[in-house]
Order: C-alpha cells, then structure tokens, then sequence
C-alpha cells in the first residue's frame, strides 16, 4: 500500500465523519478524528513507511516498560492508571497518575543498556501531565584508523526528553500527545530533533474494555548527522484494544501496528528454508492465502495476563513477526514469545519481563512504580 493510497484514504474517511455528525459526543469525537487526519494528511507525503533499520532514531520504539515487554512489546491500550503505559500511549494520562513516579532499566545485548524515568503531576485547569526522559547507552568502542591502529576510544548514546499531555473530554473518550525533543551522539556526529504523538481512547470501564488509535513519531530532524543529508523518522499509526474477561481473571491484549504500511516483511537473502517468509520474491510460493496470512499476523501483537490479586500478577505475550524475522529455523525455540510478573510490596510495583529476541540472549527488562505522595503520608 503506497503513502500517495493511505492519504486518499484518510480523506475519504474524513470527509464521510464530516457528512454524519450527528449529536454532542459524536461531534467531539469527529473533531478529535478530523484533527488527527489533518495531521497525518499534512506530512504522509514527509514520512517513511519503511520498518526496522531505514529511519533515524529508531530508539524511540524501544519497549518502554517491564509490562509492556511481557505482553508482547510496543504499546498497550490497558486504562488500569500505569504511568508506563502512558509514555507511548498519551491518551492513557489522567489524575489517578498524579505524583506517580516509574523508573526502568534494561540489560539490553553486549554492552547496551537503556531506561526510563516518568512522573505525573494533574492540574484542574489545564489536565494531566507526563514528563519522561529516555536514554540509551551504546558503551564503549575502540577508535581505529585505516591502517588497524588504535588512538583511543569513543562512546555513543541517545537522549529523548518527553511531555505527554491528555484531557478527558467525556466519561469514556480521552486525548493525548507527546512531544519529544531528540539528542543523538555516535563518536564525532551527532544530530537532534523533534517528534509528535498523537492518541485517541475509548474506554468502558464497566465492561473491562477499552482501545486505543495512535499516530506515533511524527518528525523534524533540526540538524542531521550530516549536512544535507535528512533522515526519516520511525513514523507508525497503530491500534490496539484490551477486555477483561467477565468471569475469569484474566484480560487479554490486541495490537496491530504499522497501519500505514501493509508489507513489513524482511528479505533474508539468506533464508531458503520456508516457502512464505520471504514475501518479496514472488516465486517462493503461488499460494496467496499463506501470503495474505503471514502478512496480516506481522502487523498483530497478542498478550494476556493473569489477575491473581492486587498483589500478583502474571503476562504472557506473543510477537509473529519477531519470531519470523530472528527466529533462527533449525531451532525456533521460544523466540517471539515473552512473559513477566509483577508483585507490590509495601507502596511500591515492582515488574519484571523477559523476552525472547534470538537464541543469542534475551533481554530482561525491571520496572519499579510509586505514588510520590503516598511515600510521605505518616
């Protein structure tokens, strides 16, 4: 699906809002969807829909949280009042954060390590706020010349500072953004930017339901790494919907991702073991129902978790197309699926998640949550 198709197609369905609005709600809600099509009708034309490896800053899609690695990674629709959740999906901020304070950290693969710190604080008048920094830490490498001699050594990292803003405009719809500032540094280049959020959310809390629609990543490159030479950023448009289950403790969690781009799969040149996972030559196979199939479960995320008390919980997460692009096949194993917990002691959450990547290491993600204010209550 090219970038000139998904334009045409967020007007049509713009212009059909336009056409039908039809009471109070309804024309909150269209304005909120119109502002968001604009947005996206603006600078669709700007935007790579490329995956994986072709933009600058693709740090920005690293799991954010210990919950959100468990169930699958990237985002979570889930309105249970977890700052982590709410620094990629903006619409989830509201005063149940007020004064929540997150830090996460991951031992990442080699030497790379990133993390998270988030607070919340609610004002009446103007909404609730997140502010979240978010690094990367790449480590140490030698610096060589042509000829093999080492003269020392250099580091490289990137920063992203972030606000994150939304207001309830009724009971069960809610708007949020974020905006983020962007710092880049690999030995002598280095390169910042700007890059926006959007998000809209539905929720039903009496039936345990709530979904999310998010436009991610939408962004300026103010100095590039060099001159005349500007970068894309990892734009995406997803949507993603959670249910707690009536009788059973149990919610589960579906993403799609990639919306604006249908064809997310990898060419291996290397991979001539499966007939389907190398989409992008047409002779590996005539049999467009394995296509069609492969395609659309590369765009979809599923994860569950276990509600055991207050006080414990368990997550198991599936990711398709991370299995299929670093599933290794004479041995898949558990790639592509991941799992954590998380228990509370005293005031505090604390989260752990393991995913599996490849069969080279997994890494493990903590997450430690509070409520500032509750800390110094006697």
């Amino acid at each position: 699906m090219s970038l000139t198709s998904i334009k045409i197609k967020f007007n049509r369905f713009a212009l059909l809002i336009v056409m039908d609005i039809n009471g109070k709600l309804f024309q909150k809600v269209t304005r909120v969807l119109i502002f968001f099509l604009i947005i996206c009708g603006l600078f669709i034309n700007k935007l790579s829909a490329q995956v994986g490896g072709n933009n600058s800053f693709d740090f920005l899609s690293l799991v954010s949280s210990a919950r959100i690695a468990s169930m699958g990674g990237d985002f979570l629709s889930i309105n249970d009042g977890d700052i982590t959740l709410a620094l990629n999906n903006p619409s989830l901020i509201n005063s149940t954060l007020n004064h929540h304070l997150s830090l996460s950290i991951v031992d990442y693969y080699a030497d790379i390590n990133y993390g998270f710190a988030a607070y919340s604080h609610s004002f009446e008048k103007y909404g609730s706020f997140v502010g979240a920094v978010q690094f990367v830490n790449y480590g140490k490498f030698d610096y060589a010349d042509n000829t093999g001699i080492i003269n020392g050594r250099f580091g490289a990292s990137e920063l992203a500072m972030q606000i994150g803003w939304a207001r309830a405009i009724t009971p069960k719809w809610s708007i949020g953004s974020n905006f983020k500032y962007i710092y880049s540094s690999f030995e002598g280049y280095n390169s910042h930017g700007m890059a926006l959020d959007f998000a809209g959310s539905f929720f039903d809390d009496e039936n345990g339901f709530s979904s999310s629609f998010i436009v991610k990543n939408i962004g300026w490159q103010v100095k590039s790494y060099t001159s005349g030479n500007k970068e894309e950023f990892p734009f995406e448009i997803q949507f993603g919907l959670s249910k707690r289950l009536k009788h059973l403790p149990f919610r589960y969690s579906l993403l799609v991702n990639h919306l604006n781009k249908w064809d997310v799969s990898y060419h291996n040149p290397y991979d001539t073991n499966s007939d389907y996972t190398l989409l992008n030559d047409a002779e590996n196979t005539n049999d467009a129902s394995l296509k069609f199939g492969d395609q659309l479960f590369r765009h979809i995320v599923i994860g569950g978790e276990l509600l055991l008390s207050e006080n414990f919980i368990l997550r198991l997460g599936y990711n398709y197309k991370r299995r299929k692009e670093l599933g290794v096949d004479s041995k898949m194993s558990t790639v592509g699926f991941s799992w954590g917990f998380e228990f509370k002691i005293s005031r505090f959450r604390l989260a752990y998640a393991r995913s599996a990547y490849h069969l080279a290491g997994s890494p493990n993600y903590f997450t430690i949550t509070t409520n500032i204010a509750e800390l110094f209550k006697r």
